[in-house]
């Protein structure tokens, strides 16, 4: 069990570095419950005013399922309690597998008045990436005992295969000519 007190956490600046790439695009998401309007498209659309608002009973699960096995070596959970409060999650539960049927929780993190980035590292016990075609991320309480979730956005990262090649490596050109080339759009 892990208790995170969430230092500054960016995961566009761990894409940057070329070591990461987020994957979470590549798979299929599914709710436990949602209420209209906030469901998979508000977790996944890099807004932090929009947000998954789940509607029932605890635990809430955000399925994530790869069509491929995909190594996964982070998951970072956008939250905010100033603005959630009550519905802020306080116990999260993550599993992995390769279905439904045989997933394995590998870790269960303690937040305590979270407000921004959560890092979740995902590892083995030989501390490298885990293999899997299958995410759960369980919400099994809230802050204040609080009965439905906000989850503002998820982030999935796979590591690159061989040497990746930093963003942040092509902004040193000079000349108008080479800038207009120095993204992809």
């Amino acid at each position: 069990m892990t208790t995170k007190s969430v230092p500054e956490v960016d995961p566009i600046k761990s894409e940057r570095t070329g070591n990461v790439r987020e994957v979470g695009s590549q798979a299929i998401w599914s709710l436990s419950s949602c209420k209209p309007g906030f469901g998979v498209e508000q977790l996944r659309d890099d807004r932090m005013d929009t947000y998954w608002q789940s509607d029932g009973q605890l635990p809430h699960l955000v399925n994530i399922q790869f069509q491929r096995k995909t190594t996964v070596s982070d998951i970072y959970i956008y939250t905010d309690y100033k603005l959630d409060e009550s519905y802020t999650p306080s116990r999260i539960s993550i599993r992995v597998g390769t279905h439904f049927n045989d997933l394995q929780e590998i870790e269960v993190i303690m937040l305590t008045e979270p407000t921004g980035w959560v890092h979740i590292p995902i590892k083995d016990i030989r501390e490298k990436p885990v293999r899997m075609f299958m995410i759960q991320i369980a919400v099994t309480s809230n802050h204040q005992n609080g009965r439905d979730t906000h989850m503002r956005q998820i982030k999935i990262h796979s590591p690159t295969e061989g040497r990746g090649i930093a963003m942040d490596a092509f902004g040193n050109f000079t000349t108008v000519d080479f800038q207009k080339y120095a993204t992809i759009r």
